[in-house]
């Protein structure tokens, strides 16, 4: 805890935003971070809650309390100690994780939680600064080899925990750099990329080789992987899109919103985009079809390439703007949240599905919608009606599916392997017991949204050092590997 009185005496002091006319104007970070005597303060409003909720509300178990007090101390070098013992990437979580430990805060009974979020992103920019981030080499190499496939955070927290452990580790990915959606998903304004590099030159210190634009079940077979190595992890993510089947839906101009994100990521990277496939808001009415994180980042984007108008629709009703404690309290609540991306000028609407999508001459020109009553059953299942008379029709020249992703890709690597699959389509394996993460084959696990499904960076990160340890275990029998 920080300083007992604390939460009585600082208010809530949360990072801010550079104004939205003029960040939109480029694709770096805008976020303002605290001084360091103002993250000090915020340390110290951790109270003596008895019980740690946030401990639980976060997926990663991180000590919060721990380091709040250390950063209060003005230990930071401990602090970001205590911050990596649960956390291999806490730079990335401190600026794309959507914070359930802050919800689940006991200062959030009353809407004032600790700004935990803030705190971490200071602890590790600053050990980052004063060089404090070094390699962890393995003091005695055990001679085993794992391949894993797939770079994003889960491949990255396995790998790196792997090569800790003294195991040599290849990771593969079919992209033509590293680190998976972290990289071709997230935009740069919300995560720069030189962050990931900067982790796989320590990671590459550390032993792990890296392979690019190597497609196991592609242009590798799955199989040899099997043959060469000693364990197999299998993180590849969740890639197959939720599509729109409405008339309309092949017009030009209607695309994933994983189609449209990475180009100009790339082309952040000094990537040339081929003039037949490039995608681009500016000047164009843009839809985004869908309300969540992918969503947002489709309407972040489509600012800053100079669109003229951004709608985004959610197929739910619109949230309440404030949760019952009572009710939900420590758990993630459900309740409106807009986002940064939102608030440059972003149009919402909820409760409307797509009927049709209509173009002229190949090209998309409109979106036909109408609006849904979402009504409860007596079994208690929710089911939406259209509401009579309701249609309505939005000009549209770029339409984004953003709609969330179902399973991972079963063609090649996945298809090749025989690997068992769940009624979700996902990679079947448990968290728990004594074959936590095993697949349906010997000596390849899984984890990640390969294997729950789509989810956040942070139950990624967990799930890999979770696996890592399995994996350990797998091949010598015990692990000092937390999980």
């Amino acid at each position: 805890m920080g300083k007992p009185t604390g939460f009585m005496e600082y208010e809530r002091l949360e990072r801010s935003f550079k104004p939205p006319a003029d960040r939109v104007q480029h694709f770096r970070e805008f976020v303002i971070p605290l001084e360091d005597a103002e993250v000090s303060l915020q340390g110290a409003r951790c109270m003596d809650c008895g019980i740690p909720f946030c401990h639980e509300g976060c997926p990663v178990n991180n000590i919060i309390p721990d380091w709040n007090d250390l950063v209060y101390q003005g230990n930071w070098e401990e602090a970001a100690t205590v911050l990596h013992s649960t956390n291999n990437f806490p730079e990335f979580t401190g600026r794309i994780c959507p914070a359930p430990c802050e919800a689940a805060c006991t200062l959030n009974i009353d809407d004032n939680p600790v700004t935990i979020k803030t705190i971490e992103c200071a602890i590790i920019d600053k050990a980052w600064e004063n060089n404090q981030v070094t390699p962890q080499i393995a003091a005695h190499k055990t001679g085993k080899r794992v391949a894993v496939v797939g770079s994003g955070p889960a491949g990255m927290a396995c790998a790196q925990q792997l090569a800790r452990a003294g195991h040599e580790v290849a990771v593969f990915e079919k992209s033509d750099r590293i680190g998976g959606l972290l990289r071709y998903g997230i935009p740069d304004f919300k995560m720069e990329k030189y962050i990931i590099d900067r982790r796989m030159t320590q990671m590459q210190a550390e032993g792990v080789t890296f392979h690019t634009e190597t497609h196991v079940g592609g242009n590798l077979p799955a199989k040899q992987l099997l043959a060469e190595y000693d364990a197999v992890a299998l993180t590849g993510g969740s890639e197959h899109p939720r599509d729109l089947e409405v008339p309309g839906r092949e017009l030009n101009g209607v695309h994933f919103a994983m189609t449209f994100l990475p180009q100009q990521n790339k082309r952040n990277a000094g990537d040339d985009i081929d003039p037949g496939v490039a995608l681009t808001a500016k000047d164009k009415h843009v839809v985004v079809i869908g309300g969540g994180d992918t969503g947002s980042d489709c309407i972040g984007t489509s600012f800053r390439q100079g669109a003229v108008s951004v709608t985004q629709l959610e197929i739910l009703p619109q949230p309440p703007e404030k949760e019952n404690k009572a009710l939900t309290w420590p758990n993630w609540p459900l309740k409106l949240r807009t986002s940064s991306s939102q608030e440059e000028g972003a149009e919402r609407d909820w409760a409307v599905t797509t009927r049709t999508i209509e173009g002229k001459d190949g090209q998309v020109t409109a979106i036909n919608c109408v609006r849904l009553e979402w009504k409860q059953d007596t079994h208690g299942a929710w089911n939406m009606e259209e509401i009579p008379g309701s249609e309505f029709q939005l000009k549209a020249d770029l339409v984004l599916l953003a709609m969330g992703f179902m399973h991972p890709v079963f063609e090649g690597m996945l298809e090749e392997l025989g690997i068992a699959l769940d009624s979700r389509g996902n990679v079947k394996g448990s968290t728990e017991g004594d074959r936590a993460y095993y697949t349906s084959l010997d000596k390849v696990f899984s984890a990640g949204d390969m294997r729950r499904g789509q989810s956040l960076v942070v139950w990624a990160i967990r799930e890999g050092r979770q696996c890592a340890r399995s994996i350990d275990e797998y091949l010598t029998g015990s692990s000092d590997l937390p999980r």
